[in-house]
């Protein structure tokens, strides 16, 4: 289940926005173009998988300040609107402001609408549907049935129906987005959990805030016993530099020693900008990557002469999960070019909105590659 479109509407700076999904998706723009709602509203698809979209729209002031934050005239569309389509199964949602007669908080966002779709050849069926607090579901048999008042306004189907025999394409779309990792930024302060021994669990990938690296680092040493690849990518950003990475007591541990230094430096002593490209390092070269990862802006704080060697840890890894990532780094994009054939997008403001350079309305990028004039 790879997802292979999304489509945003109202979001933010982003007004109607509809793209494919490649398996290394790269985009570039200058600061306040709005580049991080493009990641922004991926991470609020995956609330819808938790349940806590509502939440997590309360959280950054409600609806009235993640609503389109454009021109608006009287009458114009009022909700929030996300989906995403995978293979052959489409989800969506959308998002509003309370009406007069329900009972909610002042602004309170809503759950207005949710669909499922699934395509057989040239067939589109509704498999689930939900109107309000009306929840209607076909199952394998494609029977419907019928729940009122089954979920609260502030709570999405997706995340409350879980019995796979009802409707199988509801924990296709949930499963498939739950396992979405979304890495905004490392801690690298003293008190950061990431300076500090983990518990020793066997760790496939890196959590969102990274408080499980040293697992991660063990589990490729420990579990799988072969950690040269890892070895290979800290001597292409560190030349003359070892990892190691070890459990004991019950407890995961990792340092670097530096080709320049008499003793190895463990994760407390290291500097922000080196803690943080092992965090990246474990977020493409863990045990078993999530099969979708998106970054924000990766390069915040690294040197500039590790740009290159993150473009190959990053192009590498496309070849095992997809990978979305937006930056306002010219080097790294210019990097990643030169080690990846898949165009570069560039994010930019167009009478105010977010939109990608050479994007059509129906969702195709143009690369450069209209028609040219016949000779004829």
């Amino acid at each position: 289940m790879r997802p292979s479109d999304i489509a945003i509407s109202n979001y933010r700076s982003i007004r109607r926005l509809f793209m494919p999904i490649q398996p290394l998706s790269v985009f570039v723009g200058e600061n306040g173009v709005g580049k991080s709602n493009l990641y922004k509203s991926l991470s609020l698809l995956r609330d819808a998988a938790t349940g806590r979209i509502t939440r997590t729209i309360a959280d950054e002031g409600g609806l009235y300040s993640v609503f389109w934050s454009g021109n608006r005239r009287r009458g114009d569309d009022a909700r929030l609107r996300l989906a995403v389509r995978f293979d052959h199964v489409r989800y969506s949602i959308e998002l509003g402001f309370p009406s007069p007669v329900v009972a909610a908080f002042p602004g309170e966002p809503m759950i207005k609408s949710e669909t499922i779709e699934a395509t057989h050849g040239k067939k589109t069926i509704l498999m689930m549907e939900r109107t309000n607090s009306l929840v209607s579901v076909r199952d394998e048999n494609g029977t419907w049935s019928q729940h009122k008042e089954a979920v609260l306004p502030s709570e999405t189907a997706l995340a409350g129906f879980s019995d796979g025999k009802g409707s199988p394409e509801i924990d296709l779309i949930r499963n498939a987005m739950l396992s979405w990792r979304f890495y905004h930024d490392f801690r690298t302060d003293p008190a950061s959990p990431i300076r500090k021994p983990c518990l020793a669990i066997t760790t496939p990938s890196l959590s969102a805030d990274g408080h499980d690296l040293a697992a991660v680092l063990a589990t490729l040493f420990t579990i799988r016993q072969d950690a040269g690849d890892l070895q290979d990518a800290i001597e292409d950003a560190f030349p003359g530099a070892e990892l190691r990475a070890w459990a004991e007591n019950g407890r995961c541990e990792f340092e670097l020693q530096q080709a320049d230094m008499p003793r190895p430096f463990k994760a407390h002593e290291l500097s922000d900008g080196t803690l943080k490209y092992i965090c990246l390092l474990a977020v493409f070269m863990g045990y078993r990557l999530p099969p979708f990862i998106a970054l924000n802006e990766p390069e915040s704080s690294l040197h500039p002469s590790l740009l290159a060697p993150l473009a190959r840890l990053i192009a590498k890894a496309s070849r095992r999960a997809d990978i979305w990532i937006v930056t306002h780094s010219e080097h790294l994009m210019e990097a990643l070019r030169s080690e990846s054939s898949v165009p570069l997008r560039r994010v930019i403001k167009a009478k105010g909105a977010t939109t990608i350079e050479g994007l059509s309305l129906g969702g195709e990028f143009r690369d450069g590659e209209d028609d040219e004039d016949d000779d004829d």
